[in-house]
């Protein structure tokens, strides 16, 4: 018996330490993101989903890092995931309204923006931006 305690115990703390290193992947991988070590948190972010498939933040943080990797298909792909998972993040919201003004998708920037009224709290500000770009597309499509 007590040697059967001492595998659980055994199994119990190697589950531990890995549970506790399932979260630092995120808390790793936005800190080398902050040191612009795109690659490094790039790795990291997409470690945690595989542990963590439902944290929208990583999938927001991998657009991020394409966008920057000039990337449009994955960042936009990972906008998707993110808001798919956390329809209220604004700041996905945001970012993927300024791929379609760029792509031209006048009528899915209308929809996004309609959404974007409803949740914005911290963004609220850019939804004047977001009406005067899309006054100015059409404007130049119509001449």
């Amino acid at each position: 018996m007590k040697f059967s305690l001492k595998i659980l115990l055994i199994i119990f703390l190697i589950f531990s330490a890995q549970a506790s290193e399932k979260d630092n992947f995120f808390d790793e991988a936005k800190k080398m993101f902050e040191n612009k070590k795109y690659d490094e948190s790039k790795f990291l972010f997409q470690r945690d989903i595989v542990f963590n498939p439902k944290n929208s933040s990583s999938y927001y943080f991998l657009a991020k890092i394409f966008e920057i990797e000039e990337n449009e298909t994955e960042t936009e792909k990972n906008l998707n995931t993110a808001l798919l998972l956390e329809p209220g993040n604004e700041k996905a919201l945001y970012m993927l309204i300024n791929i379609k003004l760029k792509k031209s998708d006048f009528s899915k920037v209308k929809e996004l923006s309609d959404d974007f009224k409803i949740i914005c709290s911290t963004l609220c500000d850019k939804i004047s931006s977001i009406n005067e770009r899309l006054k100015d597309f059409q404007e130049k499509n119509e001449s």
